[in-house]
């Protein structure tokens, strides 16, 4: 019968090393990231469909309705921002190199900070 607590123990001792790990591992996903691509916006993405200049394709959507967008590699992703400095410095950088820090959930990324990429 001694055996039963110790059972028990174990059983809990397991349960609670799980969930300590399941929790360490779902902070690290939200934990901010930095990403370096070209600005663009999400209904074109990597490629602009306006003739002309991809910068004046860029802003022509945003005026639009679309997300701005960073395309790292062949990954789009869509920024997710409302804050005016990250907006504008967005608009200053359509079709240039930016470093956007934020947290990346799927294809989007809550935006952080924007900068010019070095």
């Amino acid at each position: 019968m001694s055996s039963t607590p110790s059972r028990f123990a174990i059983a809990l001792a397991t349960t609670l090393l799980g969930a300590t790990l399941s929790m360490s591992s779902a902070l690290a996903a939200n934990k901010p990231q930095a990403f370096t691509g070209r600005v663009s916006d999400a209904m074109c993405g990597a490629n602009h469909m306006m003739g002309g200049d991809a910068a004046e394709c860029t802003r022509a959507c945003i005026r639009k309705g679309s997300k701005y967008a960073l395309v790292v590699g062949d990954k789009v992703y869509a920024l997710d921002t409302s804050d005016k400095t990250s907006l504008d410095q967005l608009d200053k950088l359509a079709d240039k190199q930016a470093k956007v820090t934020g947290e990346a959930n799927g294809d989007t990324i809550a935006v952080l900070s924007v900068a010019a990429a070095k």
